[in-house]
């Protein structure tokens, strides 16, 4: 059940207010009474109300008097200050994250071979996307067809603002797709592409017939394989990141020719 107190109001601040909302104009005194607050902690929890701006105060007479404000004025006050509250530790929370993010690149990373696979369309998806945000320096996507059990346009869109995201931190992006690839996308992938991606140098589409397989490789020393399932060639059974610059490189030198003899796209 909802209560004062998910607003940020203490027990006996609760009390007080909804026995002002009862008593009409009172003095702290009777405060007190009607509400169980006992008589020494009575004029804390007034200035405290009266700091939030859920009471008003008489103070021409004598004793001072106190009034609630309306429930509907007091709520979205109170609203109010949650929500100043999560932006300003929002805030907090991305500066410890950039200072953060500063210290852990400055970190030398490991040159060893490491692998690891995902199964299922969430987890194979989130996997794609992680790997394309970690990338520094390059990516090559390879797409033969598209896989019956995602959302083409959800996971187009998706990889579309990463691959964006990616070109703005300085990231040269290779994509080779069959047609029938390209076909698949949504009109506002194809949006995107005429209108944010066409133009920049570090990135460019082509298509081949020749592609037969689903792959991406980062900064020539990872490769994230799609697999197919055994037993239906067309869906993805699983996602395989495959950390080998040996590995990547002899992928690298299988792509290369294809893409020499690719057709830039034209939507």
């Amino acid at each position: 059940m909802a209560s004062l107190r998910d607003l940020g109001l203490s027990e006996y601040e609760a009390r007080a207010y909804r026995a002002l909302l009862n008593t009409g104009p009172t003095t702290a005194k009777e405060l007190s009474r009607a509400s169980d607050v006992p008589m020494g902690r009575i004029y804390d929890v007034l200035n405290s109300i009266e700091q939030y701006n859920l009471v008003r105060s008489q103070t021409a007479s004598r004793p001072k008097k106190y009034v609630a404000v309306e429930p509907s004025t007091a709520l979205d006050r109170l609203l109010d200050d949650k929500k100043r509250e999560l932006e300003e530790k929002a805030e907090q929370y991305e500066n410890i994250v950039d200072e953060l993010s500063d210290e852990l690149d400055a970190a030398e990373p490991v040159e060893e071979q490491f692998w690891t696979a995902s199964v299922g369309e969430e987890e194979t998806t989130d996997l794609l996307l992680e790997r394309l945000t970690a990338a520094d320096e390059r990516i090559i996507m390879v797409s033969s067809t598209p896989s019956p059990q995602f959302d083409v346009t959800e996971l187009g869109d998706r990889i579309t603002e990463e691959l964006e995201e990616a070109i703005e931190r300085g990231v040269e992006v290779d994509v080779l797709l069959t047609r029938e690839m390209v076909a698949s996308f949504s009109e506002e992938v194809g949006r995107r592409y005429r209108e944010r991606l066409s133009g920049e140098d570090s990135f460019q589409v082509r298509t081949s017939e020749d592609v037969t397989g689903t792959f991406n490789l980062i900064d020539d020393m990872e490769v994230v394989i799609q697999v197919p399932n055994p037993l239906g060639s067309r869906e993805t059974f699983a996602m395989i990141d495959l950390k080998d610059p040996e590995f990547a490189g002899e992928v690298f030198a299988e792509f290369e020719p294809t893409w020499r003899e690719a057709e830039p796209l034209s939507f």
